[in-house]
Parts: C-alpha cells; structure tokens; sequence
C-alpha cells in the first residue's frame, strides 16, 4: 500500500494509534500529515504534526522517549493508522506509561488484567500512596520488605509446584509476579524494559529455522 491511498481529512491529517510493541498496550493517539507520515518511514522514528503548533514533531526529540517503529497498518477504510513500536521511556508527557490512564468504565464482569494494567495500578500506588493499601505500604518500606516477600512467593510457588496442585501453583504464581512488579516499580523498571531484554536473548538459527536461547 501506498501513502497517496491514505484518506487524509479536510486538514490533511490521519490519526494514529500507537501500540507497544512487546505489551500491545495502547500508547498514545496522534495526528500525521504525508510529510510526519513520510518522516516516519524514512527514519522509522515516530514523527506527528501537532495541530496547536501547526508544525512536526518527532516523539522524544526533547525527552528522549523516542518510539521506534516497527510496522504500520492502515484500516480497511484507509482513513487511521496503527503503529507499532519499541518505546524509549513514558509515552505521556505526564511520565505514565500511556496515555490512556482515565477510566470511564469498567465492567464489573472483567476477570482478566494485562500486566501492563497491574504495572500501572502498582506504579499508581506508589506515585500517589493509599491510606491502608498493602502496596503504598510495600513502596514505603523499601527494597528490603519487597525483596523479602519475594523470596517467600517464589518459595510458595516451588512448594505448590512440587504438590503438582495446579490451583495452588497458580495462586502463588500471582502472588510472585504481584510482588515483582513491585519491585519494578520501585526501582523505575517497566515491563517494556524487561520484553525488550527477553527478546534480546531471542537468537534465530537461520540454518535450521529453530529457536534458541543465549
């Protein structure tokens, strides 16, 4: 496909919707003219026009935060974007994650969460403290408390494991991978962080087509 395919609106503009690339959690919604869409692909760095400045602009050219592109899609209409990207950093400039942080709705009925979802809940706790939350709690006792209740959640996993219990395995995996994200909050490590390090260990054989790890 073809920019010149593109519908551009009125202004000459397209939405595009960011995604990360590891988590697929939803980053951000900006605007592209064909220069900033043309930018983009030459550089495979996220490039916008901004409608209240009237001018491109290259995400992180002032805080670092770059997005690096890794595919682009049009919709079957032709008239919005979705990128993907590996991101350097907050996608907000109010130095969360996403964007997208407000909550309108949600279902009671909900039973599944993403870790990037938890991740932000957790760094939620610890940006704005809780009265009687045990995760405010964990953030204000420091490293020492989190690392030690991770060693007793990794225990608990080992034991429910060795029981061959499937419940209960899974119940003390939820708990370990609870309190590692707290320890990621606290020590600034964000998921993105750590997809990126696992698919730097990701080594394609190009002989045999099979995976390997370092």
């Amino acid at each position: 496909m073809e920019i010149k395919n593109l519908k551009f609106d009125e202004q000459g503009l397209i939405s595009c919707v960011v995604q990360d690339f590891y988590t697929n959690q939803v980053l951000t919604v900006a605007y592209m003219n064909e220069e900033s869409l043309t930018k983009t692909l030459e550089t495979q760095q996220m490039t916008f026009y901004s409608r209240s400045r009237q001018k491109l602009w290259r995400k992180g050219e002032t805080s670092g935060h770059t997005q690096q592109l890794v595919s682009l899609k049009a919709d079957c209409d032709q008239d919005a974007l979705v990128a993907k990207v590996i991101k350097a950093g907050p996608a907000c400039h109010q130095g969360t994650e996403s964007c997208f942080n407000e909550v309108l709705f949600l279902a009671e009925m909900k039973k599944s969460i993403t870790i990037s979802e938890l991740y932000e809940l957790v760094l939620s706790r610890k940006n704005i403290p809780q009265e009687k939350s045990y995760t405010s709690y964990l953030f204000a006792k420091g490293n020492e408390k989190i690392l030690k209740k991770i060693g007793e959640e990794a225990t608990e996993v080992v034991i429910g494991a060795m029981k061959n219990s499937q419940e209960e395995t899974t119940y003390e995996i939820a708990d370990l991978i609870y309190h590692l994200l707290v320890l990621m909050a606290n020590n600034d490590i964000t998921p993105t962080a750590v997809m990126t390090e696992l698919a730097l260990r990701q080594v394609v054989d190009k002989k045999t087509k099979q995976e390997t790890m370092k």
